[in-house]
């Protein structure tokens, strides 16, 4: 795939795309000062850029990027376990696959595979301009 990180908040938080096909998108991100928040835990906030960024990238991959775009349409998060440090893993999967929305179901979890966050993320598909 095609894109850019140089300069972006995947770039600032330090997710990485491990993987991408139409079953779903495997990304990491660490968890440290960049992704803290004031009380040495993982921020709620960073954990729905992972989740929408693994979201976006899969929805990217499914279109017709000649003559498509998606954007985030909606994005829920339920947080459901703290993280000090260490790197967690989003597993996002697409739950619907319309023509103009596609709903995601992102996983994240630790280096145990316990979950951390479970969120779900709707994309809007929308005609190139």
């Amino acid at each position: 795939m095609d894109y850019n990180v140089k300069n972006t908040l995947m770039e600032s938080l330090g997710i990485e795309v491990i993987s991408v096909s139409a079953e779903g998108v495997v990304a990491t991100m660490p968890v440290d000062h960049r992704t803290h928040q004031p009380f040495g835990l993982l921020h709620g906030g960073a954990s729905v850029a992972l989740a929408e960024t693994a979201a976006s990238i899969g929805a990217y991959y499914l279109i017709d990027q000649e003559n498509e775009i998606c954007v985030g349409l909606e994005i829920n998060a339920n947080h459901i376990r703290g993280k000090k440090s260490g790197v967690v893993t989003a597993y996002a999967t697409p739950a619907h696959r319309g023509k103009t929305t596609m709903v995601w179901e992102i996983k994240i979890v630790d280096e145990e595979d316990d979950l951390v966050c479970l969120s779900r993320c709707t994309m809007a598909v929308l005609k190139k301009k």
